[in-house]
């Protein structure tokens, strides 16, 4: 799939869950792959992908969705280390580590919003332990942050500033 991609030279490759459902060996040869590609043939790569251990690894921006809408922008270790939206501290804090071994998973409580029916204001907002009335009536645009190149779509993203983020759903989160 890989090299039927590439054989028209294209300047933007679009990998769209590249490593979904393979083993960890055949992972780490189709990111291998990726990484060469862009090296030697100085092509843009979007890689759509669940997995932040990849975006970690491979990204320097990364995007972050939520019900179909970007609600974060920036550069990895901006939205990694500095969230500036709820949701994606909600992420980075599920996310399995060593420390946790034997523990339960840290999961976002609640359920996403339908998509058919969408209602005012941010998604997030039914699970969002940051909520005011603001958030239930007035969808939050996509704006700069404190940092010039960090964008986020939280009327409280101020608020997430110096705080251990993954706090604000998990007692005992690990980071």
């Amino acid at each position: 799939m890989i090299a039927m991609a590439m054989a028209n030279d294209p300047e933007l490759l679009i990998a769209d869950e590249p490593t979904t459902a393979l083993d960890v060996t055949v992972q780490a040869q189709i990111l291998e792959t990726l990484v060469r590609i862009k090296e030697e043939s100085e092509v843009a790569i979007i890689l759509i992908t669940h997995d932040l251990g990849v975006v970690a690894g491979m990204a320097d921006r990364m995007l972050v969705m939520y019900a179909g809408t970007v609600v974060e922008d920036g550069s990895v270790d901006e939205i990694f280390y500095e969230p500036r939206m709820p949701y994606t501290a909600g992420l980075l804090g599920a996310i399995p580590h060593a420390a946790g071994a034997g523990k339960r998973l840290n999961q976002i409580k609640g359920s996403t919003p339908s998509l058919i029916n969408m209602k005012p204001g941010c998604a997030f907002s039914t699970r969002c332990p940051l909520v005011i009335d603001v958030c239930r009536t007035v969808t939050p645009p996509l704006i700069g942050t404190d940092r010039p190149t960090h964008l986020a779509a939280c009327h409280r993203s101020d608020d997430l500033i110096g705080i251990d983020a993954s706090a604000l759903f998990f007692q005992d989160a690990i980071l």
